[in-house]
Parts: C-alpha cells; sequence; structure tokens
C-alpha cells in the first residue's frame, strides 16, 4: 500500500476516469431494475453475477480460494462494507429520491473517507484535501443542480444514500489495511462471493424473490449492466488504484461520476450540456487540482 498523503499518477487518473464511467452507470441500471425488482433481490443479483463473471477469470489467471475461516475473513468484511450495506443503501434509497439526487448523496464519499482515515491515523487530515473535497461537492451540486421534487419518504432516502456513503468509507479503511498485499481480481472476486452469501440470505427472509414475477429482457439487461460493468469490471478497476493511490485518493472517483454521465449524455444520446454544468465541472476539476496540490506547490515556488 502506497504512504501517505500520496498523489496520484497519469496512469491511476485515467483508471479513475474509467471507474467513474462504470460506477457512474450503477445508478442508471439501478432506476431501470427497480422497475420490477425488489431492491435488496437486485443487489442480490448484482453480486452474484458479478462474481460469476469473475470466476472463470480467477482460474485462468492460476488464483487460488482462500484457505478456511481465517483466510475469508478480511473478504467476507470487505464484502459487507464495500457490497451489502452500501449497495442494500443506496438501492433502498433510490425508491425514494430519484438518481440524479443518490448521485450527489454518493459525491459525499471522499468527504468521509478523509475524515475515517483521518480518524484512524492511517493518513493525517489535510486542510488542502478537506477544502478540495468540499469544492468538488459544491461543483457536483452546481452540476446537477439541487432543484427537486419532494415524494414521500425523501428524507429517509437521503440519509440511506449518506449512510451508503459512509460505509464505502469505512470499507476504503479496512481494504487498506487487510488487503494491501491481495491481488485486485482475487479481491474483487472474493468480496462479491462473500456478499453472495450475504445477500442470498438477507433477501430471502425479507424479499422471498423466488415468489417475484420473472423480469422482463430490459429489467435482466439492466441487471447484467450493472453486475458485469458497475460491479465485476469496475471492482477490479477500484482495487487496482487502491493499491497504488490509497483509499482517500480512489474514493475521488464519486467527485466524477456526475460529469462523465453528462460527457456521456452529450457523446452517446446527443444530449446538450448547459452553462451550469459546464461551471460545474470546471470546479469539480478545480477541486481536484487542490485535493492534488501539484498544481499549487508550482504555483507557489512561481510566486
Amino acid at each position: 500500500m502506497p504512504p501517505n498523503d500520496n498523489r496520484i499518477d497519469a496512469r491511476d487518473w485515467s483508471l479513475l476516469a474509467v471507474l467513474s464511467v462504470l460506477w457512474g452507470g450503477s445508478f442508471f441500471f439501478n432506476g431501470a431494475g427497480l422497475r420490477e425488482l425488489p431492491p435488496l433481490t437486485l443487489v442480490f443479483l448484482r453480486v452474484a453475477l458479478g462474481a460469476a463473471i469473475l470466476l472463470p477469470l480467477l482460474r485462468a489467471q492460476g488464483i487460488g480460494l482462500p484457505k478456511g475461516a481465517t483466510g475469508w475473513r478480511p473478504f467476507v468484511a470487505i464484502g459487507l462494507l464495500n457490497n451489502v450495506i452500501p449497495f442494500s443503501l443506496i438501492v433502498i434509497g433510490q425508491t425514494f429520491i430519484p438518481s440524479g439526487l443518490a448521485s450527489i448523496l454518493n459525491a459525499t464519499t471522499p468527504l468521509f473517507t478523509v475524515v475515517v482515515m483521518a480518524a484512524a491515523g492511517d493518513e493525517t487530515l489535510q486542510m488542502r484535501r478537506m477544502a478540495g473535497v468540499a469544492l468538488g461537492l459544491a461543483g457536483v451540486i452546481i452540476l446537477r443542480g439541487w432543484g427537486f421534487e419532494t415524494r414521500p419518504g425523501q428524507g429517509l432516502g437521503i440519509l440511506l444514500c449518506l449512510g451508503g456513503a459512509l460505509s464505502y468509507a469505512f470499507a476504503a479503511l479496512a481494504a487498506r489495511r487487510l488487503l494491501k498485499d491481495a491481488a485486485p481480481l482475487g479481491t474483487a472476486t472474493f468480496q462479491l462471493m462473500a456478499s453472495t452469501v450475504m445477500m442470498a440470505v438477507v433477501a430471502g427472509v425479507v424479499e422471498q424473490p423466488w415468489r417475484v414475477p420473472m423480469p422482463s429482457l430490459t429489467t435482466w439487461l439492466a441487471v447484467l449492466g450493472l453486475a458485469g460493468l458497475s460491479t465485476a469490471l469496475a471492482y477490479i478497476v477500484f482495487f487496482q488504484i487502491l493499491r497504488r493511490s490509497g483509499a482517500s485518493n480512489v474514493m475521488m472517483v464519486t467527485l466524477l461520476i456526475p460529469v462523465t454521465a453528462i460527457l456521456l449524455g452529450w457523446l452517446v444520446l446527443g444530449e446538450p450540456i448547459s452553462m451550469r454544468e459546464i461551471a460545474g465541472a470546471i470546479v469539480i476539476g478545480s477541486a481536484l487540482l487542490v485535493i492534488d496540490g501539484r498544481v499549487l506547490g508550482l504555483l507557489c515556488r512561481v510566486a
């Protein structure tokens, strides 16, 4: 694991951009899947299919399964904090609030991560990073817009999504401490396997998914996108960045997600980009430069 307060190199900036696209799609896929599937069943399908997609790759790479309860313990902990709790809270939250608001609340993850890592003594609490994260969150709000319709249970939905963001922060801390030498592919697969067992119990007790009517093809495509792109592939990228650049840095991806979502809408769907969205993207870009610190250091030396 890299040293404290490390900066991100060009390769990991590129991987962060890729990860923002993969995770940004999860809000769309969740919204589509929730039309015909109950939330916990959707989460179960997400982790189960994600694990199934990664298992052949694991075998092809010759990576063996963890041995015994001791070997599985860290992956159970990561699966609980990184999948079971946040996926469930966010997808249930999306039944009360729109996807756009959920993505704004998800962008609080780096703020929680900086505080959690500092409180645990794993990273120093730098005012520059705190200011950068706060600036980035302001940029997300500008980009997305704060106007949203009032819905029944909206307060609960907001709290659930914030709880998911906080769980991601604790997951980053646990992964830094427990999985510093684990291969990204193995980590991604084993945590999803552990999450599948836990979600099978939770969804089975709460929702009895075997009683749910067979979903349509559109819903199954959304589930496959959620499992294959936003889960299996995304976690390989996530754990690669985590090993190289650290927990606080990898969680900055949540600031990039709204930007990439709007850019994809423009490139793929031909959706117009407003001046408000451009302003929000500029603020987010400035925030990332503040967090990284190198540009500020160069300006100070020049001055």
